[in-house]
């Protein structure tokens, strides 16, 4: 709340006089204009320009956490300060509960062969599990685990996540699709640019502060990406997060963003990656 003093008192005199009256009524309505101010009534921020290019930032290590080196990291969430993490590959797909600090599989359930799990986003209480080329989803409860049903959307699909009302897609391309959760309708695609340079291999997701995180598949950075117009606000480097000689596979790549909204902690980990890290970007 805003405070206000005044220099002088305002004697009987003044506040009987008509022009200290009408000083009177001008400074409170002044006054009350800033108060309004002050409380976050602010006007909205301009739009970004979208030929403006992207901010570079870089990050610091706050905290490292095992992971299941054997995990395929296909998505990444957290939820009740439990991760949930989605794998890959065929007969080696699953949907688990993690113990964020351990790196412990609390709760895992199998993927049945042929399908490919790829990202998750969780909204309403349930889990959406995507599958790579065979157009289905999968549809759980988000305490039990228990599958409940299943969508299908056209293309491929990679990354998952949600802004709290839609499900936000990607299939690898450079396009960003929204979906209704209720009938699995496309609602709005947009296409994702760095200026006029289209970027594609979009993978997984994560809605951070009202902006789609987005790993690059075979790239160290994620873009951060205005979900109005698809404009690559900024990239998050992390080059050197891994050590490359600590991996032994090519495809042991940067792949898993997950947000801890209510203590705004950011959390990356990849594909067959031993460690977890809990990480600050540096502007």
């Amino acid at each position: 709340m805003a405070r206000f003093v005044f220099s002088a008192p305002l004697t009987q005199n003044a506040l009987m006089s008509p022009k200290s009256t009408n000083h009177l009524i001008l400074v409170l309505a002044l006054a009350l204009s800033c108060f309004q101010c002050g409380n976050g009534d602010l006007p909205p921020k301009a739009p970004a320009n979208a030929n403006a290019p992207p901010a570079k930032y870089g990050y610091q290590i706050v905290n490292i956490w095992p992971h299941d080196s054997n995990a395929f990291t296909q998505g990444l969430i957290l939820m009740d300060g439990k991760l949930l993490e989605s794998t890959g590959e065929e007969g080696r797909s699953s949907l688990r509960r993690v113990e964020l600090e351990t790196g412990k599989v609390l709760k895992k359930v199998d993927v049945p062969v042929p399908y490919f799990a790829e990202g998750i986003a969780m909204l309403n209480g349930k889990v959406y599990q995507l599958t790579w080329q065979h157009h289905i989803g999968f549809i759980y409860d988000a305490q039990t685990f228990e599958r409940t049903g299943q969508f299908n959307y056209d293309g491929e699909g990679w990354g998952l996540a949600t802004d709290g009302q839609s499900l936000i897609l990607s299939d690898g391309s450079s396009r960003i699709r929204f979906l209704n959760p209720a009938d699995f309708k496309v609602t709005k695609t947009i296409t994702v640019r760095d200026g006029t340079h289209e970027i594609d291999q979009l993978n997984e997701l994560e809605y951070v502060n009202g902006e789609i995180y987005a790993n690059v598949w075979h790239d160290n950075r994620i873009a951060a990406i205005d979900p109005q117009n698809g404009h690559v606000n900024s990239w998050i480097d992390l080059s050197g997060l891994m050590p490359p000689e600590e991996l032994q596979d090519q495809e042991a790549v940067l792949n898993g963003i997950a947000y801890d909204q209510a203590n705004n902690k950011l959390f990356v980990t990849g594909k067959l990656w031993p460690r977890l890290f809990e990480i600050r970007v540096k502007k």
